[in-house]
């Protein structure tokens, strides 16, 4: 019968604790063995201690070892139960937090205000978007995942309890306190976001804190400065605000913060706190909410609540108000559990000390409270504690992983909330000329320089709205930016009258994009947006949130986000248009696309190497994988002297990347419209060749350099005097002239004539003596001029207009000088051989100089960007930006090998990767790819199966072109060797 009672007793303790772990959000894994643990430290405690656990007090690691001190004597001598961080660097607070650790005989329950996570970086405050940002996401698991990232943020720092979410319903535009760190105005949207937010933590082991209760959505007033008052009826309450809190609960949320508000429809005193009344904290939280997690007050510093002490309440009379700590008191008997931020814990222990002796604090009502507050350091681990561990802290805190998230968040936060007439992503490059205006009060170069990736974009500055006006005629669309500070969520967000008066008349005049880098209140007061095309919602001015909103604008990114708030008159809850991304090349991290961030940054010590043992001034390198540039870096300086560094807008000579980049995309769309064949015969393309031994040449066999065609003609050679070396008068003046009019360089223009003599001695060459792989530039002298007869223009016009400037490649071009400052143009070489001079702005090869700096196959000036576009086009079957410039079976035409049978690898134009042992790549690459490399140090590389792209840019010629130490010692191939080892997916 013993036995029997035995198991039925445990039966019961079994179902007792399956019923505590329905309800209760506060019990462990092992409910038997924490219950243990809180009866034997509770029982273990003097009443003082026991009270002294119902107190969190905050803590600034940024403040003095004498305010530190104080800390340290309410833990060892007032037995506080935990503290409260805030302002202060991770460090400072991980190494101070072992200090208080140490100092208290049970571990402390550690708290902070880390709703949007933790960051040692010098660029930003926060890991993290606003509330606000994350309630303009559509796919919820996006902000649990940030759930968890902050939530292993606090657990490395050594918090346990994040007091997040804020489920606050932010109603109130004029909301000083919610506002960013709300997820918006929508019941169910703040409700899924901060359920998504609370199990994303919780299941990183730090416990969640819904806020502000019953709800601080909908006030005017500063709850730090006074008692707001919350005046809905009790029906909206319980629909609205305590909507959330439902879901939660039933969820498993471990805490709730009860507001500093009033609210006369829930608690009948007049301008009593919410924090203070027994009917909001116990009749309605605990009672009909059924929740047993832990309770916390907001500060009990806050201003309004002291008007009731000496009233007495809630069993306290103003004859036991004999000590001070009576707020607390009243909290306390009110139904919370932790006294937050109390502004005399001495005083208010003392005070819950005699009102235990005078029996108004009963000890179940003592344990009660305690015995969480137990359950919940057990819950954290607290039972075994262990100190905060500070090396790698930094490192630990600033994940690759949690940029990944924030990049993602943010591209899925950015909202559209005007397109008129589809204006946006912006398309048809050619036909715009952009200007950005800056407003705001914050810095918005950022953005700036992102927008500047895809086209020409000028930023244009006047300190007089006419001016501004008058210099803004010359162009056709423009970005205005309104940038305010990012440095934390209360900042200022309102245009200023200036301001809107500015906006409403550059919109007047313009087609206008607004971008508006602050919180979504910012539009409530534009009287007018008829007059503005396009409207985007970036919500934060961080430097990630520039950059992807500027990437949005041009397509490179699609939209996806949808406004969380009503904002003014124009843009109700939800607006947000969705649009596809028009594969233009986006900026992002490696990790995002299968790429090691850590194995692609190895890239960088051989590029050091190279500029270190003086192969190259500099080098300008970007790699791109699946559409995205995820490396992107400048070495170097343009000569070595060192006076400019190598920046992101310089151009390069790219020599005989001019192949691909300028002649071979003419010719294919001149192949795929049916203009030509890849068998058509020289013979048939220019009649002059009729009669020649290169009648029967196919283009196909021309462009895969196997038409016995010679490697190359020293045409300049011939133009020298046969005594001075130096060029004969007879074709060259120092001055232009009606018959010297090609110019080599501004101090050399050649015979006019002479450039028909290049063709005719072309013409009239020996062919090379057997068929075999040979390369030469012959064949785009030739077909330079078979492209100028057909279009009647230059190859230069040509290729601006029908690539260069819709695919935004604005630092493309031939003759550069007559576009960029020398500043910008990174020179090639000191020619002591024909020109005399350095060559600076004018190409480097000398039968492309003889035509006028305009080769077929040479002459292209660029910077990596603007080459990773054409290649990226490439890549993508002729497709970039929204438009199609080939058909995927013609560059899969001209990228084939077609003679790789006879030991030639090269594809139609494109180099191909070698056959043998030795080629222009690292080995390592698929044989679907394709590319070239250019005398001047120059590489372009692009894999389909990889999806890999990779753009070397360099001068090695300069001062001379000597030995090519970049091709003897492969580095631009040990690069690609690197690229590839980094791929992880």
């Amino acid at each position: 019968m013993r036995y029997l009672s035995l198991i039925i007793l445990c039966f019961c303790v079994q179902i007792n604790f399956s019923q505590e772990l329905i309800n209760n959000p506060l019990l462990s894994e092992d409910p038997i063995e924490q219950q243990k643990w809180v009866d034997s430290i509770y029982s273990a405690m003097s009443i003082k201690e026991r009270i002294g656990q119902l107190y969190m007090v905050q803590v600034m690691s940024k403040h003095s070892d004498k305010v530190n001190n104080e800390i340290v004597d309410l833990i060892k001598n007032h037995h506080i139960g935990g503290v409260i961080y805030s302002n202060g660097g991770p460090y400072r607070q991980a190494k101070l937090n072992n200090q208080l650790q140490a100092a208290s005989k049970i571990p402390l329950l550690v708290g902070m205000d880390a709703e949007w996570g933790l960051s040692m970086r010098l660029d930003s405050t926060y890991a993290f978007p606003w509330n606000m940002t994350l309630g303009a996401i559509s796919d919820n698991s996006l902000v649990e995942q940030t759930g968890r990232q902050i939530g292993e943020h606090c657990k490395r720092l050594g918090v346990h309890f994040n007091f997040a979410p804020v489920v606050d319903i932010n109603t109130n535009p004029k909301n000083p306190i919610i506002g960013n760190r709300s997820f918006g105005e929508d019941r169910d949207n703040v409700t899924a976001k901060g359920l998504a937010f609370m199990k994303g933590m919780q299941s990183a082991g730090v416990l969640a804190n819904a806020k502000h209760f019953p709800g601080h959505g909908d006030t005017e007033d500063d709850s730090h400065k006074t008692l707001p008052t919350v005046s809905f009826s009790e029906e909206r309450i319980d629909s609205i605000e305590l909507y959330p809190y439902r879901q939660l609960i039933k969820e498993g949320l471990s805490s709730v913060m009860v507001a500093h508000l009033n609210v006369p429809s829930l608690e009948k005193r007049r301008g009593f706190p919410s924090s203070l009344s027994k009917h909001i904290v116990t009749d309605m939280l605990k009672k009909e909410l059924d929740f047993k997690g832990l309770i916390f007050t907001d500060a009990l510093t806050m201003k309004g609540a002291a008007d009731y002490v000496e009233k007495g309440v809630d069993g306290i009379t103003p004859k036991n108000l004999t000590t001070g700590g009576e707020i607390d008191l009243m909290a306390f008997m009110a139904g919370n559990d932790v006294m937050l931020m109390s502004e005399n814990p001495k005083k208010g222990i003392a005070k819950f000390v005699e009102a235990y002796n005078e029996g108004i604090i009963t000890e179940e009502r003592l344990a009660h409270s305690v015995k969480k507050i137990l359950m919940a350091k057990y819950k954290v681990g607290l039972d075994n504690y262990s100190p905060i561990g500070l090396y790698d802290l930094s490192k630990d805190l600033n994940r690759i992983k949690d940029d990944l998230l924030y990049e993602n968040l943010m591209e899925s936060a950015i909202t559209v909330l005007k397109n008129a007439k589809s204006l946006l992503p912006l398309r048809d490059l050619e036909t715009k000329k952009m200007a950005y205006v800056s407003l705001g009060t914050d810095d918005g170069s950022v953005f700036l320089s992102e927008l500047k990736k895809y086209t020409k974009v000028h930023e244009i500055k006047a300190d007089k709205l006419d001016d501004l006006i008058s210099k803004l005629q010359n162009y056709n669309t423009v970005v205005v930016g309104f940038h305010k500070p990012n440095g934390n969520p209360w900042e200022k967000f309102k245009f200023s009258q200036r301001e809107m008066a500015w906006l409403y008349e550059i919109a007047r005049t313009n087609t206008v994009v607004l971008d508006v880098f602050a919180r979504p209140y910012a539009l409530n007061d534009l009287l007018s947006i008829e007059n503005i095309e396009g409207i985007v919602m970036s919500y934060q001015n961080s430097r990630i949130a520039q950059e992807k909103s500027a990437q949005l604008i041009f397509g490179a990114i699609g939209a996806k986000g949808k406004l969380p708030v009503t904002t003014g008159q124009f843009f109700p809850l939800g607006t947000g248009e969705a649009y596809n991304p028009l594969m233009s090349l986006s900026y992002g991290l490696p990790e995002r696309v299968g790429v090691d961030s850590k194995l692609l940054n190895r890239i960088d010590s051989i590029a050091n190497y190279a500029i270190d043992k003086k192969m190259t001034p500099g080098i300008q390198l970007l790699v791109a994988r699946k559409g995205k540039v995820i490396y992107n870096k400048n070495f170097g300086y343009h000569t070595y002297s060192k006076k400019n560094k190598v920046d992101f807008d310089d151009i390069y000579d790219v020599a005989s990347l001019t192949k691909i980049l300028a002649t071979l995309p003419v010719i294919m769309e001149l192949e795929q419209q049916g203009s030509l064949s890849l068998n058509s015969k020289l013979g048939t393309l220019l009649p002059e060749y009729k009669k020649t031994n290169k009648k029967n040449i196919t283009l196909k066999k021309m462009l895969s350099h196997y038409a016995q065609l010679k490697p190359w003609i020293p045409f300049y050679y011939a133009t020298l005097d046969s005594v001075t070396k130096k060029p004969d008068t007879k074709y060259y003046r120092s001055k232009r002239t009606d018959n010297f009019n090609v110019e080599v360089t501004n101090t050399l223009f050649m015979r006019n004539d002479y450039q028909d003599s290049i063709q005719e001695i072309i013409k009239e060459s020996e062919l090379l003596s057997r068929l075999r792989y040979r390369y030469s530039d012959l064949p785009y002298y030739i077909l330079k001029n078979y492209l100028e007869g057909f279009y009647d223009k230059s190859l230069d016009e040509i290729t601006q207009d029908r690539y260069y400037k819709s695919l935004g490649a604005n630092y493309t071009t031939y003759n550069p000088r007559k576009k960029f400052s020398l500043k910008d143009i990174v020179p090639t070489e000191v020619d002591n051989y024909y020109r005399y001079k350095k060559v600076h702005g004018y190409v480097h090869d000398m039968g492309a100089a003889m035509q006028g700096g305009i080769g077929g196959h040479a002459g292209i000036f660029s910077n990596a960007n603007d080459v990773a576009k054409i290649m990226q086009m490439y890549l993508q079957k002729g497709f970039y930006g929204g438009k199609r410039y080939f058909k995927n079976e013609t560059l899969e035409k001209f990228t084939k090998c077609h003679y790789c049978h006879a030991d030639n690898r090269r594809g139609v134009g494109f180099d191909k990767p070698q056959l043998g042992e030795e080629g222009p790549t690292c080995g390592c690459i698929s044989m679907t790819s394709f590319g070239h490399s250019g005398f001047t140090g120059t590489y372009a590389w692009a894999d389909p199966e990889e999806e890999i792209l990779y753009i070397f840019l360099a001068n090695r010629t300069y001062p001379e072109a000597g030995k090519n130490l970049l091709l003897r010692e492969n580095i631009r191939t040990e690069i690609q060797r690197l690229i590839y080892e980094a791929i992880i997916e």
